[in-house]
């Protein structure tokens, strides 16, 4: 009498070999690999427009950052401006005692 038995996966088509005894799993062979595509040519234009998608992020991240540092600049001004029309001196954290 056999006391193990093999069970295929229906979502991955693993292979598991089942000691019946022992009720526990002796040994597990993996499922075969699959092709996420068809062909070469659409592997290959995938990639192609991943790099295009990625490299056209990186030129707005680029802008953005440029952006960023005018956008810091004109804020220092404008509190700066704002600092030199008060007429009183700023609180330090020891006045608020």
């Amino acid at each position: 009498m056999a006391t193990s038995f093999i069970v295929v996966c229906p979502c991955c088509e693993g292979k598991l070999t089942i000691d019946a005894e022992l009720r526990a799993v002796v040994a597990h062979e993996a499922p075969p690999p699959r092709r996420s595509v068809a062909d070469l040519g659409t592997a290959l234009g995938a990639l192609s427009a991943k790099a295009a998608e990625r490299e056209e992020r990186f030129k707005q991240q680029m802008q953005a950052e440029a952006q960023k540092g005018k956008l810091l600049d004109r804020k220092f001004q404008e509190g700066l401006k704002k600092a030199k029309d008060s007429p009183e001196a700023p609180r330090r954290p020891f006045d608020f005692e």
